[in-house]
Order: C-alpha cells, then sequence, then structure tokens
C-alpha cells in the first residue's frame, strides 16, 4: 500500500469502522474489491486521509479516471488533518446490488479551522468491482420543510389558540 502517511496494519483504520487498516479499508486500497459501495466510501476516505492517491484514481467510474487531478488531490489530502467519518445513510450498495448512494460526513482541519464536507455520494458495480461515479455535496443544515398538511388562512391555528391561522400565528 503505497502512500504518503504511514501507518501500521494493526493501526485502527482511519475510517472510524474499529477494525484495523489490515482488516477494513487496507486490502482495497491494494486492490482487492470492495464487498459494499459503503466499503469502497470507507476505503476512499482512509485513502485521503493516508495520501493513497493511486487507490483514488483506480477507485473512481471510468468516465472520470482520464480527469483525476492527481495534484490537487495530493495538496487537499496533504493539507488536511482527517478527523473522522460518519456514514449517515446508505441506499442500495449491497453485495447484489448493481448501483449504490452513500451519504457520509467527513471531518477535517485545514489551516487549523474545523471542517465538514456532507456528501450523497454514487457508487456503481462493474465486473465485480465498485466504483465512485460522482456526489452531490449538502449543506451542513437542511433546510425546515413542513411534512404535515399546509394550514389555510381561514383554519384553526395549530398552535391551539382556537382562532384563525390568519389572525394568530398567520399574521
Amino acid at each position: 500500500m503505497a502512500s504518503d502517511k504511514q501507518i501500521s496494519p494493526q493501526d485502527p483504520c482511519p475510517c472510524g469502522s474499529g477494525q484495523t487498516l489490515e482488516l477494513c479499508c487496507g486490502p482495497i486500497m491494494d486492490g482487492a474489491p470492495a464487498q459494499t459501495a459503503e466499503a469502497l466510501m470507507r476505503s476512499r476516505y482512509t485513502a485521503y486521509a493516508l495520501g493513497h492517491l493511486t487507490h483514488l484514481k483506480n477507485s473512481l467510474d471510468a468516465h472520470w479516471r482520464a480527469s483525476f487531478d492527481e495534484e490537487g488531490t495530493r495538496t487537499w489530502s496533504q493539507g488536511a488533518e482527517w478527523q473522522g467519518l460518519s456514514i449517515l445513510s446508505t441506499k442500495g450498495g449491497g453485495q447484489e446490488d448493481q448501483e449504490g448512494e452513500v451519504e457520509f460526513v467527513a471531518a477535517f482541519k485545514m489551516d487549523g479551522q474545523d471542517q465538514h464536507m456532507r456528501e450523497r455520494a454514487r457508487f456503481r458495480k462493474r465486473a465485480g468491482h465498485w466504483y465512485y461515479v460522482d456526489g452531490k455535496t449538502k449543506s451542513m443544515q437542511d433546510p425546515v420543510v413542513a411534512s404535515g398538511p399546509k394550514v389555510g388562512r381561514n383554519d384553526p391555528c395549530p398552535c391551539g389558540s382556537h382562532k384563525k391561522y390568519k389572525k394568530c400565528c398567520g399574521a
């Protein structure tokens, strides 16, 4: 496993799985196929944390591999102090699936400032190997969206005041 930052295979894996590097992301970064989209996501985080650019490039979907920015990736990987990975959700991406999504938050420090990158990443399996297709970054604070039915201006106010909405909370 060629990388800029060296840790022992017996050290905890940077992805936060609780396993050692050799039992978690190490084999995937060395070319073994990830069993799930989440496992590939974890290995990509670990590759950023350790500066393993070869894995970052090789785990990209073929469509994007030619445009891989090795210098920019190296600069970001080396300039960040990687703090941890949190998997928020997965959709598909299992051993029998061909596509999957993993929503995650990667925490890091850059220039002494705590930062968090939240992304919904898409993955595709080809010939038994998972590949990162693309991702959509998300705000760390999603907007609040009402989930109940819309209150009309002449409906009773949902606050319980027994007034019409237009004369209470809607004023």
